[in-house]
């Protein structure tokens, strides 16, 4: 393979990041770049970054020394950071001793090729510019970076909940969506390719809306057009807010047995002080009410959540609202934190970070003692059960063993049969861990 237009991308973060780079990939493989699977190898390497946490940031920045190895090797390498962190630290990157050329945000991928020919022609680019309308829904992601079954699906972009501790919004800019018709239409290639299972995903994908011609498309409207594709299709999605989790969904995910049976609903905090000052827009209660109504609609729905530990004048009191939450509401998983403030923020600005790094540590050390607890509690729950299992691939622990993910998003391992990724297979489910199921297959 040339080296002279070929490119390698590195991917840090949430899911969406992963679909922007194959967004990213779809872009450049259309101007004349090939793909290289070792940055040794490559005439451009790109970064995907993520500035959710100063820890997230740590890393890339970790990695931005590393790359400057490769370029005392490779002197016509050519190095650039897009998505989040891009956005969000432009002139740090630029100005850095890294020696950066190219920097990109979320909404400006189109634009690359003629940014990087800025770079070719010996000039540092970037483009960070937050667009109202990009959606991005005419390009087709290249899957490079897929085992074949699983898919993921962006459906909107941006954010406007403005929770104070976060920095989506300003780096991910107005929350806009995808034309539907794309969307079902890109599930619809994907099955047709073999893939078994989409992931719609959104900042907050449970707020798309839709609207042409005076109509609008909710997020249950399009899940169940999704959903209708093909019975074979499993359906998810992530990462929904509370405040937005409609009986209408709910309806919709119980009435259609191919739309998963898991819903990841961040919390963040069990006290109602703490989601006040974090601008959550809703209450413990209400966020119970909607455990509540999943629950008694679905009673084998799985729920995961984000817990953050440590926020801006958290108490032991508030502490102990959230381990009274997360008992109550059974939380099957979680991803827990410890708070993290990100310069720009409303948190920021306003509160003072003020609970001792040792406290955030103990909190969160206790949150995730709980977890495990309740993951534990959950996976034992389905010893005896038999439960239909996507299968994705060999286990990574034994050849002899097959995983997969059951419609409740749990891991399973199991003998292997002869079974092909992407096929469904009954699993009679004999033992567990707090992070898997273990079982045979079975015919029931």
């Amino acid at each position: 393979m040339s080296v002279e237009k070929t490119f390698y991308i590195e991917t840090y973060g949430c899911q969406m990041n992963f679909s922007d780079s194959e967004i990213v990939a779809s872009v450049l493989h259309k101007s004349g770049y090939e793909q290289s699977a070792d940055p040794s190898k490559a005439s451009l390497v790109l970064v995907n970054t993520c500035s959710i946490r100063d820890k997230a940031e740590q890393r890339i920045w970790k990695r931005l020394r590393e790359l400057q190895a490769l370029r005392r090797r490779n002197q016509v390498l050519q190095i650039g950071v897009i998505g989040c962190m891009a956005e969000r630290l432009k002139d740090e990157l630029l100005e850095s001793g890294f020696h950066v050329d190219l920097v990109v945000g979320p909404d400006a991928y189109r634009i690359l090729p003629a940014l990087l020919q800025e770079v070719d022609a010996g000039q540092k680019a970037a483009n960070i510019e937050l667009s109202a309308e990009e959606t991005y829904d005419d390009i087709q992601p290249v899957r490079y970076n897929s085992n074949g079954v699983s898919a993921f699906i962006s459906i909107m972009r941006g954010c406007e909940n403005f929770c104070s501790y976060c920095v989506v919004p300003f780096t991910r800019g107005k929350e806009r969506s995808r034309d539907p018709e794309t969307i079902v239409n890109e599930a619809k290639r994907l099955f047709e390719m073999g893939y078994r299972e989409v992931t719609l995903l959104g900042q907050n994908v449970n707020s798309y809306n839709w609207v042409h011609e005076k109509k609008s498309i909710l997020f249950h409207d399009l899940l169940e057009k999704v959903a209708w594709v093909n019975p074979l299709l499993r359906v998810r999605f992530t990462t929904s807010h509370p405040k937005d989790l409609s009986d209408e969904l709910i309806k919709t995910m119980a009435r259609n047995s191919n739309i998963c049976r898991a819903v990841h609903l961040a919390v963040q905090s069990g006290s109602n002080r703490i989601l006040g000052l974090m601008n959550r827009k809703y209450t413990r209660e209400w966020y119970l009410d909607r455990v509540a109504a999943i629950r008694e609609a679905m009673p084998d729905c799985t729920l995961s959540t984000d817990i953050i530990a440590g926020f801006c004048s958290e108490t032991e009191e508030d502490h102990l609202f959230t381990l009274d939450l997360m008992n109550l509401a059974a939380f099957d998983s979680a991803f827990m934190f410890r708070y993290s403030e990100r310069s720009g923020t409303v948190a920021a600005k306003k509160y003072s970070d003020d609970v001792p790094g040792e406290v955030k540590a103990r909190r969160l050390s206790e949150i995730i003692a709980l977890q495990q607890k309740l993951s534990g509690k959950s996976n034992r729950s389905d010893i005896g059960k038999v439960l239909e299992v996507l299968v994705e691939g060999k286990s990574k622990r034994s050849p002899d063993f097959l995983m997969g993910r059951t419609s409740g998003n749990k891991v399973v391992v199991f003998p292997d049969n002869g079974h092909q990724a992407g096929t469904y297979v009954n699993v009679k489910i004999t033992g567990s861990t707090p992070a898997t199921l273990k079982g045979v297959e079975s015919n029931q």
